[in-house]
């Protein structure tokens, strides 16, 4: 697979208009024939004809484009989306034709459009929409094609993923002016620079989308979505939409499953707890550069400490800049906290944060009325978030345990804020109670092989947006002091964005950092004094290499 699949696409069909016009030799009706349909504008789902794909290959081949619209409006949809790119994923002109002959729902022509005449054809044909990509499209360009759109009464689908593209909507509307049609937003989860995928990022520029264009903005959720489970998370996260391709392609008896799903999401303490890491991997990782003259803005990422069993310990590793603090719960670990310890490193940070939000206020202001976004760095670098400070983890390897059962407890209670259920025991025990699916949660997979890959995928394809790796040594889950292999890290980091942890300290996570750019690496046992205490010296030294990598251009 190229390096740059979307440009390589770009590129494939612009020879192709070249040489056969823009409507690819297909004939296309001198006149529209159905009314125009509203796109998206209640909680649905667009559902997909489509029969391969660059990432994946051929998905249904011998798809009937009208049959698969037909059944997907029965499943429910509230949308069809037709791919008419031909090169990679299979689809043509005559398939939106015949689907906007076929349905009574809305349709969206989905395309890699980069010419505003596109847009006519698209209309002729029936289409109710179209895929405007702002990644690909100068705002000009996007500007002359918001105003086709419009005159038209047709809704632009405008998918967008960087900074950049949500700055080229921003100044297309404007030269648009009053020439606006409806605008749906979309974020895709999949890169199509080089088609990996993170569940995060739609989730992670929801908020920006809205600042722009309006809370009332509907934004998709796109790809990457595979089960009902994973539907019904993306169903939590506050989008109107979800677009939905290979796995309702591949079987469309499974399509009302989905549409029930995300339909009947709704918002969970597990949404809300995921939409802080995301605004962590958004924001708050960029730190300051210390050895730069001038304030250019670096990636470094989000640091979990493990194993802390007393307070002392976990205030200390608070003010080095931890983004999360690990408490096992585990009477068989040396490292076992008591619920005590986790009360007191609660109520603590919230006395700090609160004294921090106080000075901070402006004198002529009480600080219940000031801003507590207020941020300090320490002497490693690190941005300190004053309304948070970090996240608290309760760790658990057997969910059943009465352990367990106090750290969901604490999480219930606002205590922890997550749990990390370590090890596919302890997924699997946490998952058989369907009300547990709804608390703050993410998964640790223990990889001695091959095998582990295929545990981490499929927590994945269940909704789960990360899976953090730790190394397994015969029958002990975590604090070996050991590191995953470099070859099952580099293949786990194909399937979504890599949590780390595993024989990490100041003698090697600068040299972690730069191999492997992680989003968060998670270190314990080589920071001890003696297991459950941990060596401050360490930990200095540990974030100081942290700073370090950072300073010397570590991007993520």
């Amino acid at each position: 697979m190229a390096a740059d699949i979307l440009a390589q696409i770009v590129e494939g069909r612009k020879a192709d208009m070249k040489k056969r016009g823009l409507d690819f030799g297909y004939e296309i009706p001198q006149e529209r024939k159905r009314r125009v349909h509203p796109f998206i504008q209640e909680k649905g789902v667009v559902l997909e004809v489509k029969r391969a794909s660059p990432s994946k290959g051929d998905i249904a081949p011998k798809l009937n484009a009208s049959e698969t619209a037909l059944a997907y409006q029965e499943a429910g949809a509230s949308a069809i989306s037709v791919l008419t790119e031909e090169n990679y994923f299979k689809g043509n002109l005559g398939d939106l034709i015949s689907v906007c002959q076929s349905v009574d729902v809305a349709v969206l022509r989905k395309d890699f459009l980069i010419f505003p005449d596109e847009i006519d054809v698209a209309y002729k044909c029936g289409a109710d929409a179209v895929l405007l990509i702002a990644r690909i499209l100068d705002q000009d360009v996007l500007a002359k094609m918001l105003c086709r759109c419009a005159s038209f009464g047709i809704t632009a689908f405008v998918e967008l993923r960087l900074e950049e593209d949500l700055k080229k909507l921003a100044a297309a509307k404007s030269l648009a002016a009053g020439e606006l049609p409806a605008i749906v937003c979309g974020v895709n989860s999949r890169d199509l620079k080089d088609f990996s995928i993170d569940l995060l990022k739609p989730l992670g520029f929801l908020e920006r989308i809205k600042s722009v264009m309006g809370s009332s903005c509907s934004v998709i959720f796109e790809s990457g979505i595979r089960t009902a489970q994973a539907a019904a998370f993306a169903g939590s996260l506050g989008f109107t939409g979800l677009l939905l391709g290979e796995a309702a392609a591949r079987d469309t008896s499974k399509a009302a499953s989905f549409v029930k799903a995300f339909v009947s999401g709704s918002q969970t303490p597990n949404a809300l707890a995921w939409k802080k890491i995301a605004a962590k991997t958004e924001n708050l990782c960029k730190v300051q550069n210390p050895a730069a003259l001038l304030d250019a803005q670096k990636y470094r990422p989000l640091v979990k400490i493990c194993g802390l069993a007393n307070v002392e310990d976990a205030l200390f590793v608070a003010d080095l800049g931890a983004d999360f603090l690990g408490f096992v719960f585990c009477e068989a670990s040396p490292r076992n906290a008591s619920e005590s310890v986790v009360r007191s490193v609660r109520a603590a940070l919230r006395d700090k944060n609160m004294s921090q939000a106080d000075n901070a206020a402006p004198r002529d202001k009480p600080a219940s009325e000031a801003s507590r976004k207020s941020a300090r760095n320490n002497d490693c670098g690190f941005a300190f978030d004053a309304t948070s400070g970090p996240f608290l983890v309760g760790v658990v390897v057997d969910a059943t345990s009465e352990q367990a059962k106090a750290a969901l407890a604490l999480v219930k209670e606002g205590v922890l804020d997550y749990i990390q259920l370590h090890g596919e025991r302890a997924a699997k025990e946490f998952f058989a109670e369907k009300e547990n699916a709804s608390l703050a949660h993410y998964c640790a997979a223990n990889l001695s092989g091959e095998g582990g890959l295929d545990n981490i995928q499929g927590l994945l394809d269940l909704g789960e947006p990360r899976v953090l790796l730790d190394a397994k040594v015969g029958d002990k889950l975590g604090g070996t002091g050991t590191r995953v292999a470099e070859d099952l890290v580099l293949k786990a980091k194909k399937k979504s964005p890599l949590w780390l942890a595993g024989g990490l300290g100041a003698e090697n996570v600068r040299a972690v950092i730069e191999k492997y750019s992680p989003e968060l690496i998670d270190a314990s046992s080589l920071l001890e004094a003696a297991p459950g205490k941990k060596d401050l010296e360490k930990l200095k030294a540990f974030f100081a290499e942290i700073g370090a990598a950072n300073a010397g251009g570590a991007q993520f």
